[in-house]
């Protein structure tokens, strides 16, 4: 799980736990707080049980160093476990995630300052909630039905953090595909980032969040095949690599389909890296769809995975199912990840010697276009894109 925390300085602070999408909301909450100077805002994820647990665990570490604050929650446990985390007594109160971009909702006045990027990659929420109904996720309970940024406004934020000095925009949502559907002349994804590319040819790099492959429309192809400026990283919402357990899951796909994707894409564009979302002991599944799970990992190269151990989440069908033994799903979930790390070895040991283009971020480290992480000199500023040749690996970041 990404956690992030940081300060506006004067104002609040906002420890954002969970996806992307709460990152750059988080980004916008530092804006609109700050002028309040005693507040810690915990920005939670309930994709997961342990996701939960994490943000327990950051309510209370929050509480033990700031005593004095006021702590609020807000994000997908301040609504999905409302009960459960209104009565933790390190809690003040909850902001409801569909409210807490609403200035109303804080008692902050609605005009929040210049925004100043805590990042080197800016990120932006182009889109909201979800229209699907995966037996697995709770999500949509959180989030509500997906809405879609307008392109003007997306090119307005675009344009912000430019001014601003970001080398890269990365968009993201809850299922970014969606983006357009809901507009008033329904507009594929593709459109808007051609839109994005178009507009603003001074944009070193755009990268993209988790999309759903079987939505992927012919423009996005052809940019992610073919457009310099367009990040080679695909991550894939895929879940599973099992055809039977794709529609216990009530997934959209079937393991065919982001095969061919990929083959498609990789046959244009030989560099792109693939990274996926797997979920490891979905109730019912036995030893032949797990082994079906880890042959995808090999067959797409699946270099940035994203191992989700599955858990039960409140009201969804899949909590109905037969549940397999909490040890059996830990020791998938570890075989998957072994087959990732062995193959991300694999492709780590083919950079070896190339010419990277790297963005430097403020740790230390920076990442290529195909988000492989590097070490840099300290000399590097942050921010700034280097040309890197690494020599080695070790512990999955080049130096």
């Amino acid at each position: 799980m990404t956690r992030s925390a940081s300060k506006v300085a004067g104002g609040a602070d906002v420890i954002s736990l969970g996806c992307r999408l709460n990152i750059a909301e988080s980004e916008q909450m530092k804006a609109m707080l700050a002028g309040e100077d005693n507040v810690v805002v915990i920005n939670s994820c309930a994709v997961t049980s342990e996701a939960v647990r994490q943000t327990r665990q950051a309510i209370r570490k929050a509480r033990r160093a700031r005593p004095d604050a006021r702590l609020m929650v807000t994000g997908c446990a301040a609504d999905i476990e409302r009960d459960q985390i209104a009565q933790m007594p390190e809690v003040d109160g909850l902001i409801a995630n569909t409210s807490k971009l609403d200035p109303r909702a804080w008692n902050v006045p609605a005009s929040a300052p210049p925004f100043v990027p805590a990042r080197t990659r800016a990120f932006i929420a182009v889109q909201n909630g979800c229209d699907h109904a995966c037996t697995f996720c709770v999500i949509p309970q959180g989030r509500g039905t997906s809405r879609s940024l307008p392109v003007s406004e997306v090119l307005s934020q675009v344009e912000r953090h430019l001014e601003q000095g970001a080398p890269e925009i990365v968009l993201t949502g809850v299922d970014v595909t969606s983006w357009g559907h809901d507009l008033p002349q329904a507009t594929p994804l593709g459109h808007l980032v051609g839109r994005i590319l178009e507009r603003f040819p001074e944009l070193k790099r755009l990268r993209m969040s988790s999309l759903d492959g079987i939505e992927i429309d012919e423009e996005l192809f052809d940019l992610f095949a073919s457009h310099p400026r367009m990040m080679p990283h695909l991550h894939l919402s895929m879940q599973h690599g099992h055809d039977l357990i794709l529609k216990r899951m009530k997934r959209r796909h079937l393991r065919r389909d982001p095969v061919d994707l990929v083959n498609r894409l990789k046959a244009r564009r030989p560099e792109l890296a693939i990274g996926a979302d797997l979920i490891a002991g979905f109730p019912t599944e036995n030893d032949d769809h797990h082994q079906a799970n880890l042959s995808i990992i090999r067959e797409l190269g699946i270099v940035h995975g994203h191992i989700f151990p599955y858990s039960p989440r409140p009201g969804t069908p899949a909590a109905r199912m037969p549940q397999l033994d909490r040890a059996l799903i830990k020791q998938r979930a570890a075989q998957l990840r072994a087959q990732v790390a062995e193959t991300r070895t694999n492709w780590l040991s083919q950079l070896i010697g190339r010419q990277l283009s790297v963005l430097a971020e403020r740790d230390g480290t920076g990442y290529s276009p195909c988000f492989a992480r590097v070490a840099l000199p300290q000399s590097v500023a942050p921010g700034t894109i280097c040309r890197i040749s690494p020599t080695q690996f070790e512990e999955g970041m080049l130096s």
